[in-house]
């Protein structure tokens, strides 16, 4: 029987220790900053804010490119000789990296490639759906895998508020004048993936904590997410007593299993210090 590796992207915002349980190989995008080009996950996400703070200008991101990819895929097969690997990865209305992923894995045999559609949690939810399946079903056949996997994708959900529009508004996300209404107004875009792209859906007013108890009440009353798992996502400077609060109110609606998943620098370079999101699989 031949074994099956799964791997994804670092924007997959995969935690570290449930890539080490189910050695799901991620493969680093680039962060470009200050001229430098940085893998994604070997810079603090702290020095992106403060090359913002200092600068007001916020990173640029670029994506795995196709050598990357060959390399990545070259060095699975050396580490786990005759496998399968399946690759999970980063939707591709919102990057070039699953395309070059395709393009790489033309030299090989056994790879498959499924575009998740989702990015961040949303992504990693996935991810760890496959991890956990093939942990149950370690003979399953690959194609029969794979389609249990792509039957997934169109039930990942992820909705998040950014902690500060300054961030959208200096990558292009938002309009100079879109950006100030709302910090007046203290206006918090709702940011969801409708068919693999980012859109703002709905604006939540008041504080972070009032719209993020809003953001997951509307959340619920849309999506008929499996009350097995739910993925909470943060970026560093989110208050923890919203935490704390956002957690008791999963708890309340029946959720048995929450992890928190720390959004990684690509999330952040787009969505600034303080935002919240929320990801899970529709049953």
């Amino acid at each position: 029987m031949r074994r099956i590796i799964l791997s994804t992207e670092s924007g997959a915002d995969l935690p570290g220790d449930l890539a080490e349980k189910y050695e799901v190989q991620v493969v680093p995008m680039h962060i470009i900053m200050d001229g430098k080009d940085y893998l994604d996950g070997s810079l603090p996400v702290e020095d992106i804010y403060d090359y913002y703070r200092r600068t007001k200008k916020i990173p640029s991101t670029t994506a795995t490119n196709t050598h990357e990819y060959q390399e990545f895929f070259a060095t699975i097969r050396d580490n786990f000789p005759d496998c399968i690997i399946i690759h999970i990865g980063y939707t591709s209305k919102a990057s070039s990296s699953f395309q070059n992923a395709v393009i790489a894995a033309e030299e090989y045999e056994d790879i498959f490639l499924i575009d998740a559609l989702n990015v961040t949690g949303g992504l990693a939810a996935i991810v760890l759906y496959a991890a956990e399946l093939l942990e149950k079903e370690p003979g399953i056949e690959p194609e029969h895998f794979v389609e249990k996997i792509k039957a997934i994708v169109p039930k990942s959900r992820l909705a998040f508020i950014p902690g500060i529009l300054e961030f959208l508004k200096a990558g292009g996300r938002v309009s100079n004048m879109a950006s100030l209404i709302g910090a007046l107004l203290k206006i918090k875009p709702c940011i969801e993936l409708k068919d693999g792209k980012l859109m703002s859906t709905k604006k939540y007013r008041g504080k972070m904590g009032t719209a993020t108890e809003k953001l997951f009440h509307d959340y619920l009353n849309e999506y008929n997410i499996d009350r097995q798992q739910l993925y909470f996502i943060y970026s560093i400077g989110l208050d923890e007593r919203i935490k704390t609060r956002m957690e008791e109110v999963a708890k309340a609606n029946g959720f048995q299993y929450i992890r928190w998943i720390q959004a990684g620098g690509m999330i952040s370079t787009h969505s600034g210090p303080g935002g919240f999101g929320v990801a899970g699989v529709e049953q």
